[in-house]
């Protein structure tokens, strides 16, 4: 059986979203894939290539200002060279965020993971979990306790450090591991088949 190669192209400015990508990280692991964090800030060229020959490439980044941070706005634009090639074509694709709010706008850093994943030819994968936390019955323990389907988002207080990031969102980026690592594989053995 095929091991998937999944790498978490990611960055993390006070270290909430590192926790994020190691809960991503973990969970991936735990379903049997080969997993690489990669922060973008500090990218070397021997990364770039465990990101091409990756099967999956998750993207993180803290929300700021309602979308990714710089650090990785230009990784996004540096990798138009695998777009002008389409390196990364048929590659899976998924994506995580922070930020201090609630909302805090998370939805639209991970609609730009989206759209940055469909120019360059990839396959996006959701965070296939149903809201948590909305019913009387819920709270905020509960997996996906922010309501977000397109990928794993997570809220931390501005004011607290990275051990305060919330154990749900926490618990949440493992399962989005999970799913990444287990389609890749499935996806590995439909191409194997074909």
């Amino acid at each position: 059986m095929t091991t998937p190669v999944v790498s978490l192209a990611y960055h993390s400015g006070y270290g909430h979203t590192a926790v994020i990508a190691e809960a991503v990280r973990a969970g991936a692991v735990e379903a049997g894939a080969e997993v690489h964090l990669i922060r973008v800030g500090e990218i070397t060229e021997e990364q770039w290539a465990v990101l091409d020959r990756s099967d999956a490439i998750v993207f993180g980044s803290p929300t700021y200002m309602g979308t990714a941070s710089g650090a990785f706005h230009v990784f996004a634009e540096a990798t138009s060279k695998r777009w002008a090639t389409q390196a990364w074509k048929d590659k899976l694709a998924a994506g995580f965020t922070n930020s201090a709010s609630k909302s805090g706008d998370k939805l639209h850093t991970l609609q730009y993971f989206q759209i940055l994943a469909a120019q360059l030819g990839m396959h996006w994968v959701s965070l296939g979990l149903l809201p948590g936390w909305n019913s009387s019955t819920g709270s905020e323990n509960d997996l996906n306790r922010l309501g977000v389907f397109t990928g794993a988002a997570a809220q931390t207080n501005a004011d607290e450090g990275p051990d305060a990031v919330h154990k749900a969102d926490i618990a949440t980026a493992e399962q989005l591991g999970r799913r990444v690592a287990e389609t890749a594989r499935v996806f590995l053995k439909g191409l194997a088949a074909a």
